[in-house]
C-alpha cells in the first residue's frame, strides 16, 4: 500500500486523486490519499473525503510514504527543501524551478540528508527514459521544440517579438539554450528543464519555441543524437479538463510516479 499526499489542490492534483484514490476512497489496494496541502488563507474546497491539511507539518504528520508537488515552482521552492529534509521522497512537477543552479543544490543536498529521493516525471512528453539512458553513452545532441498555437503565447516574451494574432505562418520566438528558456519563458519552463535533466544539461540542450498557427493542440518535439543511433518522437498534447492550461498527459504522469513508489517501478 503506498500513501500519497500532495501539495496543492488544482486541476493536476484533483485528476491524481480521482485517478490514485477516487476522491478519497482507495480504487483498489495499491494506494491511499494521505493528506493534501492547501493554503491556509483560501477556504476549503468541497471535496467529501479529501483529508485536506493546511500546513507543511500536518501532512509530514500524515505519515505519506511519497508527496507530490503540483501547485507551482514557488511551493517547489519554499516546501520542496523541507519535505526532503523529512525523509519523504517528492515527486516534483515543476522541474523548471531547477534551472536555477542555487536551488537545484539546495534540493539535492536536502535529499541527501533526509536520505529520500527528488523523483522527476516526464510530465507532458515521453522518451525520457530513452533520452536518460542515452545520457549514459555518448549524448551529442539534444534539441527540445514547443510548438504552440499563437495564441498561447500571450502574455508572454514572444508579443515582443511578432504580432501573435496576425501570424500566417510558424514563427521561431526563441532558439538556445534551455537555462535562458527557463529564465525567459517561466511558465514553459518544465518541460524544457525535464528534457535537459534527463540529457546533455541546462546549457548543452538545444531549446525552440515556436508559434505554429497551422496547430490547435500544443505539440512537444525532442530530437536526440548520439553513438547510441537517434530518435525524434512528437506528442500532441490535449488540454486537462480540470485545467485547461495544462495537458491532460501532466496529470497522469504525475499520477504513474506516484504510483511508481510501490514494490514494482517502471521505468
Amino acid at each position: 500500500m503506498i500513501r500519497f499526499g500532495l501539495i496543492g489542490y488544482g486541476g493536476i492534483a484533483r485528476t491524481v486523486i480521482d485517478t490514485l484514490a477516487g476522491n478519497g476512497q482507495a480504487k483498489n489496494r495499491d494506494s491511499t490519499l494521505s493528506g493534501v496541502l492547501i493554503r491556509p488563507d483560501r477556504p476549503q474546497p468541497d471535496a467529501p473525503g479529501v483529508p485536506f491539511v493546511t500546513s507543511l507539518e500536518a501532512l509530514i504528520e500524515a505519515r505519506p510514504d511519497v508527496i507530490g508537488e503540483c501547485a507551482g515552482h514557488h511551493a517547489l521552492q519554499t516546501l520542496g527543501p523541507a519535505v526532503l529534509n523529512a525523509g519523504i521522497d517528492l515527486v516534483a512537477m515543476s522541474v523548471g524551478a531547477l534551472a536555477d543552479a542555487g536551488f537545484y543544490g539546495e534540493l539535492v543536498a536536502a535529499a541527501e540528508a533526509g536520505h529520500a529521493r527528488l523523483i522527476l516525471p516526464a510530465g507532458a512528453i515521453g522518451a525520457v527514459d530513452a533520452l536518460s539512458a542515452a545520457s549514459l553513452g555518448d549524448l551529442t545532441r539534444v534539441c527540445y521544440r514547443s510548438r504552440k498555437p499563437p495564441r498561447a503565447w500571450l502574455g508572454s516574451p514572444a508579443g515582443e517579438c511578432c504580432d501573435l494574432l496576425a501570424l500566417k505562418e510558424e514563427a521561431v520566438l526563441y532558439a538556445g539554450s534551455a537555462r535562458e528558456a527557463a529564465r525567459l519563458y517561466p511558465k514553459n519552463a518544465n518541460v524544457a528543464a525535464t528534457v535537459a535533466l534527463a540529457g546533455l544539461g541546462f546549457e548543452a540542450t538545444e531549446v525552440e519555441l515556436v508559434a505554429d498557427p497551422a496547430v490547435t493542440e500544443n505539440v512537444h518535439e525532442i530530437e536526440a543524437e548520439g553513438t547510441f543511433g537517434s530518435f525524434s518522437i512528437r506528442l500532441a498534447g490535449r488540454p486537462s479538463p480540470a485545467n485547461p492550461r495544462t495537458s491532460m498527459l501532466t496529470a497522469l504522469s504525475m499520477s504513474r510516479a506516484l504510483a511508481n513508489a510501490g514494490p514494482i517501478v517502471i521505468i
